[in-house]
């Protein structure tokens, strides 16, 4: 299971950081990510990490804002959010899979709203 937390209301500018706590079947996961969803929007994907080294990735539209990193030893990946704007609203997904290629297809966990404010 996954359990996301940390959204919040933040207004433009600050900084939020999301936490997605794997346990049971997905703590074997090699691969976990962060996805968002805005309000009548697809689900987006924004960055994953890999379990086994620091690699990384990131879509182009947060890249330099946004930062993955992972604890292995509280099997948890984070997500620092900074320079957050208006158009960061969105529930946002972790979910892990063995691979990248098929982080849409894994695991999810429940969600956690950020709402920016201008």
């Amino acid at each position: 299971q996954l359990q996301a937390s940390g959204g919040g209301f933040v207004q433009a500018g600050g900084s939020l950081r999301l936490s997605c706590a794997a346990s049971g079947r997905t703590f074997s996961s090699r691969v976990m990510g962060w996805f968002r969803q805005a309000l009548g929007n697809e689900r987006d994907f924004l960055a994953a990490v890999s379990w086994s080294d620091t690699s990384a990735v990131y879509a182009d539209s947060v890249k330099g804002r946004f930062t993955i990193s992972r604890d292995s030893a509280k099997n948890t990946v984070y997500l620092q959010m900074n320079s957050l704007k208006p158009e960061d609203t969105a529930v946002y997904y972790c979910a892990a899979s063995s691979s990248l290629p098929t982080l849409r297809s894994g695991s999810w966990g429940q969600g956690t709203l950020v709402t920016v404010s201008s």
